[in-house]
């Protein structure tokens, strides 16, 4: 069998760019992994502090931790924490955050972590290896929730069809078993270009690890630990992380709607903390050939202004 693929970090040299990173400074790398960007910001000559909720990814990048001699530290954490440990460490401001969203190319690449029906594995799909397995909700969950979830975090629109048949086919242990399901119950054909799975696997894995949430609350963990002047640089892969991701900018950089003759205007809950970000940056074609991941992913990146963290 061949070694996976090496882990290659999507649009580094923009979220470089974005972080515009000096010499001494301190940054966050919220999504560590398998460490593409965390060992770009070292070369950069950033002091870093990383977080992962991934056992896996804790455990496997001490050697990284070891090899920087004092100018890494790894929390094993989810991101949404950031500010809490951050402050457990004595670190009450940082001058740079990236987030790199979703799963990582290290848990699609195995097999046993269950993020992928690419190769049969166990239905896990829990990021930080504990609480509810996808087997778990796909054989415990009534037939009205299943549905729910694959409409609203998968955006399936024959989401009820898939729940029925899922019911239906239970129990359901292995990532392959639930592929076939919703390939049958979708008519799915082998020259299909896009398999009718995906979304069933994003939907529950969203759900199952409170990506969306985790993103909300990791965003205003940032606002709140970045300096004056500090530098946000997001990485998104789909619609429903990037609205996140775009409502937050645009709201926290006073970008509220105007109003109109039938809404009022909407008032900013408190001063800009961000300046007006960025637009919007995507892979070019030569990195798209070279990593196919990046296809689909956006770099969102803006600057902390002055004004206190929101308290919403």
């Amino acid at each position: 069998m061949s070694a996976p693929a090496p882990h290659v970090p999507v649009l580094l040299d923009e979220v470089l760019a974005g972080l515009q990173i000096a010499a001494g400074e301190v940054h966050v790398d919220a999504t560590f992994g398998a460490g593409g960007y965390t060992r770009a910001m070292l070369a950069s000559g950033a002091r870093v502090i990383a977080f992962d909720r991934d056992p896996d990814a804790a455990a496997e990048g001490q050697s990284m931790v070891a090899a920087a001699e004092g100018a890494l530290t790894l929390v094993p954490a989810a991101f949404s924490a950031m500010a809490e440990e951050l402050a457990g460490r004595g670190t009450d401001a940082v001058d740079g955050v990236v987030m790199d969203i979703g799963v990582s190319s290290m848990q699609l690449d195995r097999a046993e972590r269950g993020f992928s029906f690419q190769a049969d594995g166990p239905l896990d799909m829990r990021m930080a290896q504990e609480g509810q397995s996808a087997a778990d909700f796909v054989n415990e969950a009534d037939e009205s929730e299943i549905a729910d979830v694959l409409y609203r975090y998968g955006e399936e629109p024959k989401s009820r069809r898939i729940a029925r048949a899922i019911v239906a086919a239970r129990p359901l242990t292995r990532t392959t078993e639930l592929a076939a399901v919703v390939r049958r119950a979708l008519g799915h054909k082998p020259h299909d270009k896009k398999d009718p799975a995906t979304r069933t696997f994003q939907a529950i894995r969203i759900h199952l690890n409170r990506e969306l949430d985790e993103l909300a609350e990791g965003l205003r963990a940032a606002e709140a630990v970045l300096r004056p002047g500090g530098r946000l640089a997001v990485v998104t892969f789909h619609s429903l992380e990037d609205r996140v991701v775009k409502r937050f900018l645009r709201e926290r950089s006073g970008g509220t709607p105007g109003g109109s003759r039938h809404l009022p205007v909407a008032q900013a809950a408190a001063d800009p903390t961000f300046e007006t970000p960025a637009r919007a940056v995507r892979a070019g074609e030569q990195e798209v050939a070279r990593n196919p991941r990046a296809r689909s992913a956006t770099l969102r990146v803006a600057r902390r202004t002055a004004a206190a963290a929101w308290r919403v």
